[in-house]
């Protein structure tokens, strides 16, 4: 049936071809001269090879290394065993390496500075970078900065290093031309070709002041840490996720906008420990179909001022509950984590204007950009005592360290700042950015209330913590 359907098409198509020819029909030569030999070496030879020979030695690969200590085994501990076997352990070695391998990108050629994802060097106590002519230099971390999946690294030797410019990434339009340059699945040095697909991508998963550049060239693991450059040959972004159901490519790749990386690198140069970045002191809710339609909207974009923090940068701008904020510096925020972005890329010491829905009408108001203060000193207590809560880091709550675990602002009360991988806590569930609120029934105020409280044995612990909004108490066996 189908060789028969097929010549029946054949058939139809021929008598309505000939049909065309037989009435004069002129659109065949216009679609033929659509069609045209090239008539130059130019049109023959175009390439992104410039682009590529400008960026590649600035485009390395990143290695990390740490050594894990494994279990010893406990027949190991007996001089009888150690006898026959040694320090070998039954064949199985104490320690293992634990390696990673990104890519990065030189952007300071005169300090050494190169730039790459936080996952990729995260944990690791060994750095090299590897350039495209075969060097290999060590490196140090100067700065990481998980809340943007960045690390700024420092080359121990910077001599004859090429770096690339970072753009505006204000500049960049959907259906730009876009090359990303990595080392993938470690092949070597790779370069694929694509558009910029979407801009202002939110609710990715990485980090949590992103506003992703999507593009369809092809992003695989070893990628990530890379440069999205344009036809300028400038940065415009750093590769650093996929969505993917194999692990491969499938077209749908993100890279972090130039405009974040500069304010990681800048800090950076700066020499300061975490990256500053303005406070704005006022928690917002995503703006939904319901109440756009109430505020005569036509569509549900924007966010909603649901609380203002006292003396905070917000509240002394004037804005309130309720407010909806639809734009900063005149660019379109649609969501909570849009606007975090764009306030988050701002530079502290100027203002920043805001134009905000209140009561049915526009206003602007602006808004100083300061960095978020330490009201009180962390004082941070890594807890060890026989507890529900050993293995935790815990912390003095002030803005400052709010904006750092990107919790909600409180002037008093512990939270948790780490938890130590295979520890207690994290067994039985713990998570940065807990609130430690009380310990058997009494409230704690400081890091160091929580250490003494645990100093005494208890046959069990009720511990009450504030975790995403929500109160949860939970018994546990002393």
């Amino acid at each position: 049936m189908t060789h028969r359907f097929a010549g029946r098409r054949t058939v139809l198509a021929a008598a309505a071809l000939a049909g065309a020819l037989m009435s004069g029909a002129a659109s065949l030569p216009a679609i033929a001269q659509q069609r045209q030999v090239p008539e130059t070496r130019e049109q023959v030879t175009l390439s992104f090879a410039p682009l590529v020979k400008q960026a590649q030695a600035a485009v390395v690969n990143v290695y990390g290394a740490r050594v894990e200590k494994r279990p010893q085994n406990p027949f190991m501990d007996d001089p009888f065993f150690r006898r026959f076997f040694g320090d070998r352990g039954f064949g199985v070695p104490r320690e293992r390496v634990q390696r990673s391998l990104g890519s990065g990108v030189v952007v300071d050629a005169g300090a050494g500075l190169v730039v790459t994802n936080n996952h990729v060097i995260e944990n690791m106590s060994e750095v090299k970078v590897a350039f495209a002519d075969k060097r290999e230099v060590e490196a140090t971390i100067l700065l990481r900065d998980p809340r943007t999946d960045l690390a700024v690294l420092k080359l121990a030797d910077a001599k004859n290093l090429t770096a690339i410019e970072l753009a505006d990434t204000d500049e960049l339009q959907v259906g730009d031309i876009v090359l990303a340059m990595g080392n993938p699945f470690g092949v070597g040095q790779t370069v694929t070709q694509g558009i910029v697909s979407a801009l202002a991508r939110t609710q990715i998963g990485v980090g949590d002041a992103q506003s992703f550049i999507q593009t369809d060239a092809a992003i695989n693991p070893g990628n990530s840490g890379g440069a999205l450059i344009d036809m300028k040959g400038r940065v415009v972004g750093i590769n650093t996720a996929i969505y993917s159901r194999s692990g491969g490519s499938v077209g749908i790749g993100f890279a972090i906008p130039s405009a974040m990386v500069r304010l990681v690198v800048d800090s950076a140069k700066a020499g300061v420990k975490t990256v500053k970045r303005p406070w704005f002191g006022a928690r917002l809710q995503s703006l939904t179909a319901e109440v756009a339609d109430g505020l005569g909207l036509d569509r549900p974009a924007g966010s909603v001022v649901a609380s203002v923090v006292e003396k905070g940068p917000a509240d002394q701008a004037g804005l309130k509950r309720s407010d909806v904020i639809l734009s900063v510096d005149g660019v379109n925020v649609d969501d909570p984590e849009s606007f975090g972005y764009r306030f988050a890329t701002r530079p502290i010491g100027g203002t920043t204007m805001l134009s905000v829905l209140r009561g049915g009408k526009r206003i602007s108001i602006p808004v100083k950009l300061v960095a978020a203060p330490e009201t009180r000193p962390r004082d941070m207590v890594k807890l060890t005592s026989r507890s529900p809560l050993a293995g935790l880091t815990v912390g003095n709550m002030s803005p400052a360290l709010a904006e750092e675990l990107s919790v909600e602002t409180g002037n008093d009360g512990v939270v948790v700042s780490e938890v130590e991988e295979g520890s207690t806590a994290a067994n039985v569930g713990f998570q940065k950015g807990d609130m430690i609120m009380a310990l058997n029934g009494e409230r704690m105020t400081s890091s160091r209330e929580v250490e003494t409280a645990l100093k005494d044995r208890k046959r069990a612990w009720e511990v009450t913590i504030s975790r995403g909004g929500q109160t949860i108490t939970s018994v546990f066996p002393g």
